[in-house]
């Protein structure tokens, strides 16, 4: 059985503009010791999947209208909101995207992690912090019992990043949400985080769904990968076989955008034109208006997933 099996979920936002499907029927399984990716550019559904998982989406005006989460055997979307809080931070915990807006700037980062032991694993004040202090030796923060009493904004972007790290796998989670854990990072210390994330994941044996726009990160880390494009998966599978071979033309020009070095210089080959707004997508599929491959089909009528060399492509030219 699979740590964590969504089906179906459809995560929906009520506006004045319409209904935004950010979610929409989305299926994805994710294994113990694993690291699966789910990539595409921003806009695409990405971290809404990640939120609707632990059932942090802004309600309202979103709301999660189908489907299921079962972590661990359990639905998590029949638990209660008593029950959800048992989950969330001690089962499964979430690295968010930006660190300064994941801590808060009026307390000591210590005071911080400590929260999280004493709420969750029931500690004494001074055993939480000495925990917290172990924490930061794990992830590689110097000087720790002086780094416990800083606060965000005294701290590298970096440094916020590993604490955030800290506290994510403060209960030792069976499974980690990390939300492009590297962003605003250069390049230097992305390295640094994503070998502390994968070395963490092995000594604890824990899942890792990892949620980036960076395909560099995602070959250097993941076996698995969904390509999401306007709330669905427009591809899913190996990422071996992703890389070497892409089925559809969203993750072809995805994997083009990438910079290639020639004699001239470096090359970009950009997917021309935007994510449409999910309150007003295009009829047919979704990607049509920016596809070098559509035909009359794609304009009228929208693919559903077919299974194509032990992957999943939601593309008419697989039909």
């Amino acid at each position: 059985m699979s740590l964590l099996e969504i089906r179906g979920l459809a995560t929906h936002f009520f506006t004045s503009a319409g209904v935004a499907r950010a979610v929409d029927g989305v299926d994805l399984s994710l294994d113990r010791g694993q690291t699966v990716a789910v990539v595409g550019e921003s806009g695409c559904g990405k971290t809404m999947l990640a939120l609707s998982v632990l059932r942090l989406v802004p309600d309202p005006p979103g709301r999660i209208v189908a489907g299921e989460v079962r972590f661990a055997g359990t639905d998590l979307l029949a638990l209660s909101e008593d029950q959800m809080r048992q989950v969330r931070g001690r089962r499964i915990s979430m690295i968010f995207q930006e660190p300064m807006t994941a801590l808060n700037p009026v307390f000591t980062v210590g005071e911080q992690v400590a929260e999280m032991l004493r709420l969750h694993k029931g500690l004494g004040k001074r055993e939480a912090l000495d925990a917290a202090a172990g924490l930061f030796d794990l992830v590689r923060i110097p000087d720790a019992a002086q780094r416990l009493k800083s606060y965000p904004h005294e701290l590298s972007g970096g440094m916020r990043q590993r604490i955030v790290i800290a506290m994510a796998l403060s209960c030792d989670p069976d499974l980690v949400l990390a939300d492009e854990p590297t962003t605003a990072l250069d390049v230097t210390i992305q390295a640094q985080i994503l070998d502390l994330l994968m070395d963490l994941k092995e000594r604890r044996n824990a899942a890792v769904l990892l949620i980036t726009h960076d395909l560099g990160v995602v070959a250097q880390t993941c076996s698995r990968a969904m390509v999401m494009y306007a709330g669905q998966a427009a591809e899913e599978g190996d990422v071996a076989g992703l890389f070497a071979d892409p089925l559809h033309p969203y993750t072809q020009g995805l994997l083009g955008s990438l910079p290639k070095l020639t004699r001239r210089g470096a090359r970009l080959t950009p997917i021309p034109g935007i994510v449409p707004p999910l309150t007003d997508l295009p009829p047919g599929c979704s990607f049509h208006p920016r596809c070098p491959r559509a035909f009359d089909r794609c304009r009228v009528e929208h693919p559903p997933l077919l299974s194509r060399d032990g992957r999943l492509v939601r593309c008419w030219l697989y039909a």
